[in-house]
Parts: structure tokens; sequence; C-alpha cells
């Protein structure tokens, strides 16, 4: 994946995305002053713009919403109490909530003032989740959000490859139909980063029934489901045999990935985050991430640990996914 060209197709698109930390991140600061100036996206601050500004003289040319300020908070409160009321919000707490930074962010992407939104440099992933799972929602009615991360860097094992790993941050322990939606979920995701030749394999402990398990059945059936799609696809596979040739020929010969796979389907959240911390870790790799899938408009997370440059490309991705929805 060349990044050149995924800044560049976002910078053609000029899609307003809202950072809700910018008031109390660094990180994002910095990242918003590049996105800026290179033209990626037209950043909204959330803060109060005062203190941004004496904080740093250069956001005085930014656009910086205050929740406390804002005129058009009773309509993003109305809004969050309408999507809640059946859970049991009252119209008090909604008229407190909708002034939190992260729900006012979401509430501003929903309503149009955005058209997506980026957070979690400086918080858990539940901060930007739940207001996303609450506010914006999944596409389908009782429909399923997941995540993914993409993963890419110039090293010995990957190349100018990219690969999507799924699930590695919202659904704990997925079932045979959340596995295969979560597989079709990360192919939308692949193509639009502008690529085109998914491959995805469902991962486990065995390779084509070296082992038996009653827990490798879900991912048996995921599999035969998927297949189904026509999309290159192979399951049950071990990481080395999903992802290395040579030992594709040797455990799985008549797979149609041949060691060759760029979309990464784990069993359950534990293997995907393990193996994304390790990969980021010890193998170099730039994560970008979590990114939603499946909500009606992007909303994503960053890992608390991610850098200037994580938070920039997350913005181009962010755009890139908002126009799609578009459609």
């Amino acid at each position: 994946m060349k990044i050149k060209d995924i800044y560049k197709r976002a910078k053609q698109l000029q899609k307003t995305i809202v950072f809700p930390e910018a008031g109390f991140s660094d990180r994002t600061i910095e990242a918003v002053k590049y996105i800026q100036k290179k033209g990626i996206a037209k950043p909204v601050l959330i803060g109060d713009e005062s203190a941004l500004v004496l904080r740093d003289k250069n956001l005085s040319k930014f656009q910086i919403i205050n929740p406390n300020t804002f005129q058009g908070i009773d309509e993003l409160a109305k809004c969050l109490y309408n999507k809640r009321k059946e859970k049991g919000m009252t119209e008090e707490e909604a008229n407190k909530l909708a002034k939190d930074p992260y729900y006012f962010a979401t509430l501003l992407v929903e309503l149009g003032y955005a058209d997506g939104m980026i957070a979690g440099a400086e918080a858990s992933t539940a901060n930007t989740v739940r207001p996303a799972l609450q506010v914006i929602k999944a596409k389908k009615k009782g429909g399923m959000v997941s995540s993914c991360f993409v993963m890419f860097g110039d090293n010995k094992f990957l190349g100018d490859k990219c690969l999507i790993l799924s699930d590695c941050g919202v659904i704990k322990h997925p079932d045979e139909n959340e596995l295969y939606e979560i597989a079709c979920q990360s192919v939308e995701t692949y193509r639009c980063l502008g690529l085109d030749d998914p491959k995805v394999a469902f991962l486990s402990f065995s390779s084509k029934g070296s082992a038996e398990d009653e827990s490798l059945l879900p991912i048996r059936k995921a599999y035969e489901k998927f297949k189904k799609t026509g999309i290159p696809c192979d399951g049950e596979l071990q990481f080395d045999s999903a992802m290395v040739e040579k030992v594709a020929k040797q455990k799985c010969p008549d797979s149609p990935l041949k060691g060759d796979a760029n979309i990464l389907i784990f069993p359950d959240l534990n293997s995907g985050n393990i193996c994304d911390k390790a990969m980021q870790s010890l193998g170099g790799v730039n994560a970008i991430g979590p990114i939603l899938q499946g909500l009606k408009k992007p909303v994503n997370d960053l890992s608390r640990g991610c850098s200037v440059e994580d938070i920039v490309m997350l913005t181009a991705i962010t755009a890139l996914q908002a126009k799609k929805e578009e459609k």
C-alpha cells in the first residue's frame, strides 16, 4: 500500500473530520496541523477556543467548536435523547452527556456537521465505540459493528503488502455468523483503501483439519459460508499457512491462497489483539486502528500508543470511508 496514494485520494474528497481530543492531546494537535497544511481533510477541533489558541497561535486558523457555547447544542441533546430514551435516558442526562467531547463529536457526525470522527489517542476504545454504537449505530437494523487494523510497513516480511487484521477491538467471542460478517466487512474496508485483490484467511491453531476441537467448528462453518461469495479464501489455517508460501505448500498445498492472504480473520478478540500488538512491537509494522466497520457513518479509534503519523493516516482512511458511505 502506497501511503501517498491514500493521502492523494483523501485530499480530493476534502471531508470534514472532527477531533474530540484536540483540547487535551498534543499528538492530535500536531496531526491536525499537518492535515490542514497538506489539505488531507478539513479538521474540526473540539475544545475551548481561547485555551487552544493560547496554547498554539497557529490554531486560530482552525474551526474550533466549544460544546458549552455551541448554538446547536439543543439539537444535539434532543437527538441523543430520542435515540436513548427507550434505554431509560432522561432529557437532563442527554443535555449533560451531549457536552461530553466524545458524544458531542459523534453527534456532530450523526447530524451532518462533520463527515467522520477520530478519537482514542487519550482514552480507551470504549470512549469512542460506545457513543458510536448508541448514536450512529449499525448500517443494518440489528446489524453488527466490528473492527480491524490496517497493517503495513517496509519490512522483510511484508514489503509493500497491506494486511487487514479482524476483529482486534470489538467482538470478543464471535460465532460463525459473526465471523462471516467480520470477513465481509473487512473486504469492504480493504477495497475502500483502493485495493482490489482481497484474499481472506480464517485463522486458528489448526490447518485444514490438522487438529480437532469444538472451537474450530465456528471457523469452519464461517469459511464454508464465506466461500460462496466467490472471494478467494481458505480456512481453517494457521498463521504461517496463510502467510508463508513455503509453509502453505507443505501444510495446505491445495489452498487457493498459497500463503498470500491479506485479510486475516481471527477466531476471537484475544488472538486478534495479541497478534496485532506482537506485530507492532516485534515486527516493526505500522498498525492503524481500530477501524470500525459496519457503522452508518465513519467513527474510528486510535491506539493509545499511536503516533502523529498514525492519526494522519487514520484521518485519510476515515475520509475514504465517508466517501463510500455517500453511495
